[in-house]
């Protein structure tokens, strides 16, 4: 216990640079760091494709304007034909965020490097007050 009181401040020290350590990998478990508004930019300044990872029945029940439906179990067969230009960033979207947080990991894996996921899936964007396009 002598110790602890002694030393308190390199022992805050050591958890809090521990804490900064982890961050990384905590907010990789949250689906993506991008919001609605950062993936509108994205649309609109840099021609950035939408990519809806959801399966046929959830896509037409509802998602963003624009978007191409690739379920995420075609996803490594149907990219590159969809999205030639490897350059051009990516949107990966699903309902909640899961599903699209690991379609932009299996697409960073197949060369397109800005590939991104958006935080909280189409869920979030409707939370934005963003228009949702139905088939």
């Amino acid at each position: 216990m002598k110790f602890i009181i002694d030393n308190w401040t390199l022992i805050l020290v050591a958890l809090s640079s521990g804490g900064l350590l982890a961050w990384p990998i905590l907010k990789g478990l949250t689906g993506g760091s991008l919001t609605p508004t950062g993936a509108v930019q994205l649309i609109n300044r840099e021609k950035a494709i939408v990519i809806d990872v959801c399966e046929a029945s959830e896509f037409s029940a509802g998602h963003i304007g624009g978007a191409k439906n690739i379920p995420l179990s075609q996803l490594k067969e149907k990219l590159t034909g969809v999205v030639k230009n490897k350059e051009l960033p990516l949107i990966f979207v699903c309902q909640t965020g899961r599903r699209s947080s690991s379609a932009a990991s299996v697409a960073k894996g197949m060369g397109y490097q800005k590939a991104q996921s958006l935080n909280g899936g189409v869920a979030a964007w409707q939370a934005a007050n963003l228009p949702i396009d139905k088939v």
